[in-house]
């Protein structure tokens, strides 16, 4: 199964848990695991909303829940997107983004800490390789595969 979260429940957002939701069988199918949306994150309250018990408003929850590997930034704009964005990267979760602006003018930098992040991730994993078979192993050849 994999986890994951949204941040933001404006038109996109709530289109996209809609979509993942009324598409489960079909992703199921194609992809062989199964899309589960664990939080929801805004500032509002959605009462009567069909995922109201998913809905949440501490960022925090997302960025250190371990079992949630993907996020949906949806938020809009820069400020916030940005900051949430790139604490999930150097946190080493995936981020998908449908966000323009948060793009051309943070795009550069966000990728420098995905790309950074993930060397930084192999790197620990080679290291808990060769220290658990005790065997030699080629980083580089791990970082690009």
């Amino acid at each position: 199964m994999i986890n994951v979260g949204v941040l933001g429940y404006g038109t996109v957002g709530s289109g996209v848990v809609e979509l993942l939701d009324k598409n489960k069988d079909i992703i199921r199918k194609r992809t062989k695991e199964e899309i589960n949306v664990k939080y929801i994150l805004d500032i509002k309250d959605f009462k009567g909303d069909k995922y109201e018990y998913k809905i949440i408003k501490d960022f925090n929850l997302i960025l250190n829940d371990k079992e949630i590997s993907t996020v949906a930034e949806l938020i809009g704009g820069v400020t916030i997107a940005y900051e949430y964005t790139k604490k999930l990267l150097e946190a080493g979760k995936n981020v998908v983004t449908s966000n323009k602006e948060l793009v051309s003018v943070k795009g550069e930098e966000l990728l420098k800490i995905a790309a950074y992040a993930e060397y930084y991730s192999n790197h620990l994993i080679s290291k808990s390789i060769k220290k658990a078979y005790n065997k030699e192993i080629d980083e580089k050849e791990i970082i690009d595969s």
